[in-house]
């Protein structure tokens, strides 16, 4: 059975509709929460079959005065990965990580809520799985900048990377896959600072819940393949 480590960085965000579709295929997982009092990374050495990095509410990688505080260590833990062929996927600040990770960067940009749509522009992305359009839905300080030899595998509404894909197992998505509208709403309970036009952004991520667990079934399949999770 596999098994995968996922790196927390707020309590309210974590892998959401995700969660499903591992525990359908048997893969196991374990939450590493190193915001918390006594939590920690996980050891590369002891990683288990890959590593996810989700979002970070309104930490950062570029802005200065709010870099997340374990950004050195969590870059250090995906570079290493990357050197093993372990897979690694981001979510929004994950994302912002396996690029720096990958010889990339991130770059400044104000906290925001986008919830927009994605369109594929790699023939054969994912094996294959992934769909032509699907939603992309970014909280997110900041914007990853994939190095030059990443592959984008699809763009946003303004045209940058929604989803990226290092080498043959590391995938970056600017935007959370499996959101749920709950998830968002506790991030901005949780934090002193919220994006502009939160209310609005939440009302039309209402009316995609359906799509975003549409979409996310052929984006797992192909995700799964290719990471090897189900061998």
């Amino acid at each position: 059975m596999k098994h995968v480590s996922v790196v927390q960085h707020t309590q309210s965000e974590w892998l959401g509709h995700v969660e499903d579709h591992l525990e359908g295929r048997g893969i196991r997982f374990s939450y590493f929460r190193p915001f918390t009092a006594g939590g920690r990374l996980p050891d590369v050495k002891v990683l288990g079959d890959g590593l996810m990095l989700i979002g970070g509410g309104p930490w950062g990688a570029a802005s200065e005065g709010r870099l997340l505080p374990t950004l050195d260590a969590e870059v250090r833990l995906a570079r290493a990965c990357l050197m093993l062929d372990n897979p690694v996927i981001g979510f929004g600040l994950g994302a912002q990580i396996l690029a720096i990770a990958a010889e990339g960067r991130a770059e400044p940009a104000p906290l925001e809520l986008r919830v927009g749509g994605a369109q594929r522009v790699k023939q054969g992305a994912l094996g294959g799985f992934l769909p032509e359009t699907f939603p992309n839905v970014v909280y997110m300080r900041d914007r990853p900048v994939p190095p030059d030899y990443a592959e984008i595998l699809a763009v946003d509404d303004a045209g940058g990377p929604a989803l990226f894909q290092i080498g043959a197992r590391a995938f970056g998505f600017t935007g959370h896959p499996g959101v749920r509208r709950a998830m968002i709403e506790d991030l901005v309970m949780e934090f002193d600072e919220a994006p502009a036009g939160t209310g609005p952004a939440l009302e039309r991520l209402a009316g995609l819940a359906d799509e975003i667990e549409n979409a996310l079934v052929p984006i797992m399949t192909g995700l799964i393949q290719a990471t090897g999770w189900m061998r």
